[in-house]
C-alpha cells in the first residue's frame, strides 16, 4: 500500500519510525542552540517585529562563517558530525574514504575547502535556529489544544506535530544534500582516495597470485609424490614421500596464513616474512622429493638481490617447477640462478614429454611473464633441442611498479 503513495508522502509516513529523522533533527538543533546562545549574548532578543529577530541571527551566522574560514580542523569535525547524524548506518563513518557517504572527514587543505566549510556552517546555523524555535512553538500549541482547551479542539492537536515533522524531514534532507556538496572531498582528495584504492587492488591481486602459486605448487607436488609412492611399492620411499608431503603442506599453510593476515590488514600481528630466493632450497628439495632429479647451479650472491626482486624470483621459480611436475612429471630438471652485473637470471630446463607438446600459452607461463614485465624484465619459454627451456631476466636496479614491490 505504502509503495503506491507519492515519494514525499511515503517519506513523511515512514519518518517517525526512522532513526535518521531524529539524528538529523538533533544535528539541526545543535546548530540552532549555538545560534540562540550567541544571539542572547549579543545583540540580545527583545519584544519586537520578526525582522529584528532575523537581523539578530546575522551575528551567529557571520561568526560561523568566520570560524569556518579561519579554523581548518572545523571541516573535519563537521564532516564527522554529518556522517554520524545525517547519514548514519555507514560501516566506517570515521574512515577518510568518502566513497559511501560523499562527505570528507579531513581538515581544510585549501581556500576552496575553507570557503565551502564557511558556507556550510553559515547555512547550518541559519537553518537550525528557525527549526529550533519552531520545535518549541509548534509543540506548545499542540499541548494547549490537547489538554487546555480539550473537547473538539483536541482533534486539532496532531496538526502542529505533523507540521513540525514535515519541517524536520525537509530540513534534514536539505542539510544532507548540502553536506554532500559543501563537505564533499576535493579533487585532490578524490585523486588520493582513487590512488589508494588502486594500490590496494594491485596488492590484493599480487597476494592472490602469490597464493595461487604457493597452493598450486603444494598440490602438484603432493599429487606427484603420492602417485610415485603408490607406484614404487617401497615402504622406505613411501615414508620419504609422506615426509615430503607433510613439509610441503606445512609451508603451504604458512603461506596461506600469511596472505590471509595481509588481506585482513591485521596490524596487531606480524604477517610473516615472505620467502626469498635464498630459501629456494626448499623448492628444490620438494621437487626432488616428488621424484624429479634436480640439479642447481648458483652464480653470485643471491643475498644481495633486492627483496622485491628476490621475492618475485622465488615465485617464478616455484611456478616453473610446478609446471615441470604437472606437465612432465618426475624428470630431470636443471636450474640456474645467477646474478650477472645488474641482472638476475633464472633458467629452468627439462626434457620434453613424449605425449605433450607445450604451447607456452598456459596461465602459469602467462603469470611468469606478467611478473617479469612488472619488474622491468623479460621471460622466454619454448622448446630448445629436445628440452623445454624457461629463461627469465630481471634487472636488479630497475623500478618495480606499485602494488608489487616493497
Amino acid at each position: 500500500m505504502s509503495s503506491r503513495l507519492p515519494a514525499t508522502v511515503r517519506a513523511l509516513v515512514q519518518a517517525p519510525a526512522r532513526a535518521v529523522t531524529y539524528t538529523r533533527w538533533l544535528h539541526l538543533a545543535l546548530g540552532g542552540l549555538a545560534a540562540m546562545v550567541v544571539t542572547l549574548v549579543f545583540p540580545g532578543l527583545e519584544e519586537g517585529p520578526a525582522w529584528q529577530w532575523l537581523g539578530a541571527l546575522a551575528v551567529p551566522v557571520g561568526l560561523a562563517a568566520v570560524f569556518g574560514l579561519g579554523v581548518p580542523v572545523l571541516r573535519q569535525a563537521e564532516g564527522i558530525q554529518a556522517r554520524l547524524m545525517l547519514v548514519p548506518g555507514q560501516r566506517e563513518p570515521l574512515s577518510p574514504d568518502a566513497a559511501e557517504t560523499g562527505i570528507a572527514v579531513a581538515p581544510s587543505a585549501s581556500w576552496s575547502d575553507r570557503c565551502r566549510t564557511a558556507l556550510w556552517l553559515a547555512l547550518r546555523v541559519a537553518l537550525g535556529a528557525p527549526l529550533t524555535v519552531a520545535s518549541v512553538w509548534l509543540l506548545v500549541p499542540a499541548w494547549h489544544l490537547a489538554f487546555s482547551l480539550g473537547g473538539w479542539y483536541a482533534l486539532l492537536a496532531p496538526l502542529p506535530p505533523l507540521l513540525l515533522l514535515a519541517l524536520v524531514v525537509g530540513a534534514g534532507a536539505l542539510m544532507t544534500a548540502l553536506a554532500r556538496r559543501l563537505l564533499a572531498p576535493s579533487a585532490a582528495e578524490r585523486l588520493a582516495a582513487l590512488e589508494k584504492r588502486t594500490e590496494r587492488l594491485l596488492e590484493h591481486n599480487r597476494l592472490a597470485r602469490e597464493l595461487h602459486d604457493s597452493i598450486g605448487h603444494a598440490l602438484t607436488a603432493t599429487v606427484v609424490q603420492a602417485g610415485a609412492a603408490r607406484a614404487a611399492g617401497s615402504a622406505e620411499f613411501t615414508e620419504r614421500a609422506l615426509t615430503a608431503i607433510e613439509d610441503t603442506g606445512r609451508r603451504a599453510l604458512e603461506d596461506l596464513e600469511r596472505v590471509l593476515r595481509l588481506l585482513r590488514e591485521d596490524g596487531d600481528r606480524p604477517a610473516g616474512k615472505p620467502p626469498l630466493l635464498e630459501d629456494a632450497s626448499q623448492l628444490l628439495e620438494s621437487a626432488r622429493a616428488s621424484g624429479a632429479l634436480v640439479t642447481a647451479e648458483i652464480e653470485g650472491d643471491l643475498g644481495t638481490v633486492p627483496a622485491a626482486i628476490s621475492r618475485e624470483g622465488y615465485r617464478i621459480l616455484q611456478e616453473a617447477l610446478t609446471n615441470v611436475l604437472r606437465h612432465a612429471g618426475p624428470v630431470s630438471v636443471g636450474v640456474t640462478m645467477a646474478t650477472v652485473r645488474d641482472t638476475l637470471r633464472l633458467e629452468v630446463r627439462n626434457p620434453l614429454p613424449e605425449a605433450y607438446a607445450p604451447s607456452g600459452k598456459g596461465s602459469g607461463l602467462r603469470g611468469i611473464r606478467e611478473r617479469a614485465v612488472l619488474l622491468g624484465g623479460t621471460a622466454d619459454a619454448g622448446p630448445a633441442g629436445g628440452t623445454w627451456r624457461l629463461a627469465v631476466s630481471l634487472p636488479l636496479g630497475g623500478h618495480v611498479r606499485e602494488g608489487w614491490g616493497g
